[in-house]
């Protein structure tokens, strides 16, 4: 046995060298004989002795039933996306916003710093936790709190180590992905079986992905390239620390992950441009798709002071490569209507294929764009992908014609309703002002349709059940005129229904009236106010205090004192008067508080005031609560006047620490700032 038990460990160390080099290190002289002879001579052992099987064996890669469904994972750190570049002028503005920030937290710019740039693989962000040394679980990105635990099927891919090199705690990040070849390969057995193809690689790896039987995952042979470490236990690993970007990405291929080995530490965004021109050119040679160039700050130092703003990492942004472009000819014009009632034409086009996938629909904008380009129905054009996601029709080729085009004519009255058009200025987020139309009629069915597919949606009153379709079914059959009539529905409007039973009825119906209790920040998304978005609603709720109180101090504010409130400047401030001015929005949120809508602060209203008020005060989250998810102790600090910021600097008053707090902990006592644990912020907010 003890024998056995020797065999067993060399074999694996074995198989596991022969796989690093040949997965991460694609060396040419592993051959499938090889790996495969020595796997036999492994599951042999383990089938006469199965109490050696470990869950970390080689052979147990492919392993387990096939799932009903993916369980819910929560996200030991917050999971992020970039804000992007698409000009060098998009780069420039970005650094001197860093070392403005940098400026006023640390009293000077700094003069050392530096920035790595790295290529940004266009597959599906996968998030892996390893505790000693041994992964535990593989999630992917979900709504960046909440993902889906697909370990089972990223046990699977061969570049992911089961075991690292080194015996560390840490959180772990890349991206999966599936190479042109294997695509190739797969649509071809896929279109011998009558099946629909795949796009692109992307879209192939995040639909294997999410396959229930990770079999089916092994035959696919996806890859995973590591860029990141969002944690490491320094507690758990002998206090070791990671001060640079460029430290954590030799320790991720120290410990046997596969990393791409193009990144490079500049000092100038001269040299981040010529880095990002290279690998324009070459984007087509690597096996995985590239997208762009992700610039990072070097000293994580800079990092932490930085900090995140409610979407992104300030200290990261990804410069995209230019849009693929593709010629077609457009078949029509239609209108589509927006929640503001703003109409926009839309080109349907013969289908053309752009970066993989294929386009029958591009946006014109409006209809100055139009005349701008020239557009008729009939041409032949040039679209692109806008940042490889919206499409769009960037120009005209003249020479193409054979006169049987036609002009397109501006709407005298809405597609839908029928009602007049009106002009207004437009004026987008860089500023640049345009003429746009607009349904004069807000009761227009097109407008009434988006804004309550909009009050449902996750940001605002993230009602489940209540998607495009429902909505709009739920107004064709008249239970839905305004977004207080989500309130008032039954379990017996909904069962006659099409697409609704007994179960689904009573599901959604749950759903509703849990969500009738919701934060002043989402209340105020959900009502749809123009040029409003999601961080201009935290900040007003932030300003203006908790729940209706709140609520009703900015329905009554001054354009002065809304633009006293941090980033809103005049014209959204006259969109936030306009809109609480006008009697049928007054009406609505009198009808939605009538129904049961009640505007929560996290603590009850009379406690505002004692020992609990964090007003004027600042504070900073971090490791894993225990008794509430991050954005539900946010919450609380806003609802009792505190604010809340990522990174910590002097000027933070206090840092709730949880399990397993990163270096945000280490900073708050290096700077003598008071560490709460989660058990002292309970106590705070009168919670016990």
């Amino acid at each position: 046995m003890k024998s056995d038990q020797e065999k067993v460990k060399r074999l694996r160390a074995q198989i596991n060298d022969l796989r690093y080099r040949y997965h991460v290190l694609n060396d040419p002289e592993v051959t499938d004989a090889m790996y495969d002879g020595l796997m036999d001579e492994l599951r042999k052992i383990e089938t006469e002795h199965p109490e050696l099987i470990s869950s970390d064996s080689p052979t147990q890669r492919v392993a387990g039933k096939p799932l009903d469904k993916f369980q819910k994972i929560k996200h030991t750190v917050p999971q992020w996306s970039f804000n992007d570049a698409f000009t060098v002028e998009n780069l420039y503005d970005w650094e001197e916003r860093i070392l403005k920030i940098l400026q006023t937290e640390l009293g000077e710019r700094p003069k050392d710093i530096s920035y790595v740039c790295e290529l940004k693989i266009d597959g599906l962000h996968m998030v892996l936790s390893y505790e000693d040394g041994r992964l535990i679980t593989a999630a992917t990105r979900g709504d960046g709190t909440i993902g889906e635990d697909v370990t089972q099927n990223v046990r699977t891919i061969q570049s992911v180590p089961l075991v690292l090199l080194q015996n560390l705690s840490l959180v772990a990040e890349g991206e999966v992905w599936l190479s042109a070849k294997t695509l190739e390969e797969i649509n071809g057995e896929r279109a011998k079986d009558d099946e629909p193809q795949f796009a692109n690689p992307r879209n192939a790896a995040a639909g294997t992905i999410r396959q229930l039987d990770p079999s089916i995952v092994a035959q696919r042979k996806l890859s995973l390239t590591a860029y990141d470490i969002s944690f490491f236990n320094n507690e758990k690993n002998n206090h070791e620390t990671l001060d640079t970007q460029e430290q954590e990405l030799l320790l991720l291929k120290k410990l046997g992950f596969k990393t791409d080995v193009h990144w490079r530490v500049v000092k100038t965004i001269p040299e981040i441009i010529k880095f990002w021109h290279e690998w324009e050119e070459k984007r087509h040679t690597q096996e995985f798709w590239i997208d762009g160039v992700v610039i990072k700050v070097n000293q994580k130092k800079y990092q932490d002071a930085l900090g995140f703003t409610g979407k992104a990492p300030r200290w990261a942004i990804a410069f995209k490569f230019a849009a693929e472009q593709g010629t077609t000819k457009i078949k029509d014009v239609y209108v589509q209507v927006g929640r503001t009632g703003a109409l926009t034409p839309v080109a349907l086009m013969e289908p053309v294929k752009l970066a993989g996938t294929t386009v029958t629909h591009a946006t014109l904008h409006n209809f100055a764009e139009i005349e701008r380009l020239g557009v008729r129905i009939g041409d032949t054009v040039v679209v692109e992908k806008a940042g490889d996601i919206i499409p769009k029709v960037v120009r005209v080729l003249e020479k193409m014609r054979d006169g049987h085009e036609k002009k397109i004519h501006e709407p005298k009255k809405c597609p839908i309703c029928g009602s007049i058009v009106t002009r207004q200025m437009i004026v987008d987020k860089k500023q640049n002002q345009s003429v746009g139309l607009f349904c004069a009629n807000s009761k227009c069915f097109a407008q009434e349709r988006e804004r309550l597919i909009h009050f449902v949606s996750k940001k605002a009153f993230n009602i489940d059940g209540l998607g495009e379709k429902i909505v709009e079914q739920l107004m064709n059959v008249g239970l839905v005129k305004n977004p207080a009539d989500f309130f008032r529905l039954t379990q017996g409007d909904l069962e006659p229904l099409e697409r609704f039973a007994e179960k689904s009825a009573a599901n959604t119906i749950l759903a509703i009236k849990s969500a009738k209790k919701v934060s002043l920040a989402r209340f105020l998304f959900s009502l749809g106010i123009r040029h409003v978005g999601e961080e201009t609603t935290i900040r007003l709720a932030e300003h203006f205090g908790p729940a209706a109180d709140g609520l009703k101090k900015i329905q009554s504010a001054t354009q002065e004192t809304l633009q006293s409130v941090n980033d809103i400047g005049p014209r959204v401030a006259s969109s936030i008067i306009e809109f609480f001015a006008d009697k049928g929005n007054q009406k609505l949120i009198e009808e939605l508080l009538a129904v049961g809508v009640k505007i929560e602060s996290a603590i009850p209203s009379k406690k505002i005031g004692n020992l609990g008020n964090f007003s004027g005060k600042t504070f900073v989250l971090t490791g894993s609560l225990e008794t509430m998810t991050r954005e539900e102790a946010k919450e609380k600090i806003r609802a009792m006047g505190g604010t809340i910021t990522e990174s910590v600097s002097k000027k933070t008053s206090y840092v709730v620490a949880g399990k397993d707090p990163g270096s945000k902990y280490t900073k708050a006592k290096s700077l003598g700032i008071p560490v709460w644990s989660e058990e002292k912020f309970l106590e705070e907010i009168k919670l016990f």
